[in-house]
């Protein structure tokens, strides 16, 4: 075992000559995951203690054993990692990939199943999904204002109300996008705007 290449070991609490609990601490750190198996439950405490990774008593019923192992073989499942937020963003287009810098992307929008990145170089098409944008993109200066758009807010020159109580919201490029009523407040917030004397961003 100390060689690798074994994942899980069951061990019995009385052995002869060395107990369950004793080779359980006698096991590298970063070795198999251990599971003890005993008729008496009065170990459970210090199995655990001594990182066992389960209990089983006797006599071994099949479905608890199999749950066991399923709690085992969790223990080597890669964790969830988080997004990877990049200082540019690489998109794929026919021509290559083009790296757009954050600062430069004003609006994403969803059309008929497809996202376009609105730059002030250019526009692409891209097949990253709204959310994956926003897991990209830095969180302080894009907001989803819509569940059809994306927003940096440092490219809007200004905001025109909606009857529907959101906003109309004008890119430095001179584009709209539409705000719904459900992102207005949260937007206002971090624009630093107030209901009743609402300023133009910038003025």
């Amino acid at each position: 075992m100390r060689a690798g290449g074994v994942d899980v070991v069951l061990l019995d609490i009385h052995m002869p000559g060395l107990s369950g609990l004793d080779a359980l601490a006698l096991l590298p750190e970063g070795g198999p995951q251990v599971i003890l198996i005993t008729a008496h439950p009065d170990h459970a405490v210090e199995a655990f203690e001594h990182g066992a990774v389960d209990y089983v008593l006797k006599p071994v019923e099949a479905s608890r054993l199999q749950k066991a192992l399923d709690r085992a073989r969790a223990r080597f499942a890669p964790s969830p990692q988080e997004p990877i937020r990049l200082d540019r963003l690489p998109i794929p287009t026919r021509q290559g990939i083009v790296l757009v810098a954050p600062e430069t992307i004003s609006h994403a929008t969803l059309e008929d199943e497809l996202v376009t990145i609105f730059t002030t170089q250019g526009d692409y098409l891209t097949d990253f999904s709204l959310q994956e944008l926003v897991d990209r993109l830095p969180t302080e200066g894009f907001y989803r204002v819509h569940r059809r758009a994306l927003l940096n807010l440092a490219q809007v020159t200004r905001l025109e109300p909606l009857e529907t109580g959101g906003y109309l919201a004008r890119t430095a490029r001179g584009h709209t996008v539409e705000v719904s009523r459900q992102s207005a407040r949260e937007l206002r917030r971090r624009l630093g705007l107030r209901r009743g004397g609402e300023e133009e961003p910038g003025a």
